[in-house]
């Protein structure tokens, strides 16, 4: 593995990732806070009803990271989260099933859904702010383009944001939450033909939880999945709040 570039004593200090096995985040030392969220995780994707079979997945291989941080886009959580989404990128290169990283944020509570939306993207910008690499090459940087797609460390990823106001029942959660989703692996089933039969028992799973699919999902390639980030409805002249500019090559 590469060494981790994000070695600031600030990053150092706010990292937290945590991997699992036999349903347990194993690791250094860490606070209840993580814990108590990694147990009310497993309990609502473990749900029967809970529609995303790709979170199901991740769950029962446990090929998920984990990492619990102070405060939504503050300074010290996006230096833990570079660290930690670097070394997520890191590991999840070797695993041929589903993988996730799963960032959950003590504060704020008690957010609506357009101020955690505009938290999400502010958090989203900072780490875009600290990243060196190049976007990655398989997806666009422009937020309007249908082809975008968020890019760390020269990888692309489909957020997820969670919290406990979400219109979308799938998309509650106690703590604000962003669940980084490698995009290759998506490719990945799509090759594999499996895309489709895992996208439309999802949709029907939500179906039969909330009697509706999420308006904002499309395939991609139809329209920008940055509509799809925060899980609340959005008008069609939303503008992602993020920039477009292009970052220095990083080595692969």
């Amino acid at each position: 593995m590469r060494p981790n570039p994000f070695a600031s004593d600030l990053a150092v200090a706010n990292s937290c990732l945590h991997f699992a096995s036999n349903g347990e985040l194993v690791g250094r030392d860490a606070d209840s806070f993580l814990h108590e969220a990694h147990r009310e995780f497993r309990r609502r994707i473990g749900r029967a009803e809970f529609p995303c079979v790709g979170a199901k997945a991740a769950l029962h291989e446990q090929t998920y990271g984990f990492a619990a941080y102070s405060k939504l886009a503050s300074v010290e959580s996006t230096a833990g989260l570079c660290r930690d989404l670097f070394e997520f990128r890191e590991r999840a290169r070797k695993i041929d099933n589903y993988a996730t990283l799963i960032a959950v944020f003590a504060r704020p509570l008690n957010l609506s859904e357009t101020y955690f939306e505009d938290l999400l993207w502010r958090q989203l910008r900072q780490l875009h702010a600290a990243d060196v690499a190049s976007w990655a090459a398989n997806v666009s940087s422009d937020p309007a383009d249908s082809h975008f797609s968020f890019s760390f460390a020269g990888r692309a990823f489909y957020v997820v944001g969670m919290h406990a106001a979400s219109s979308r029942a799938a998309r509650r959660f106690p703590w604000p939450t962003l669940v980084f989703n490698p995009h290759e692996q998506f490719e990945r089933l799509r090759a594999d033909g499996k895309w489709k039969r895992m996208q439309q028992t999802i949709r029907a799973r939500e179906m039969a939880l909330q009697g509706s699919i999420n308006p904002m999902l499309n395939d991609f390639g139809e329209r920008s999945e940055a509509r799809q980030y925060s899980g609340r409805a959005v008008s069609d002249d939303w503008v992602a709040p993020f920039p477009t500019r292009a970052k220095c090559p990083l080595a692969h």
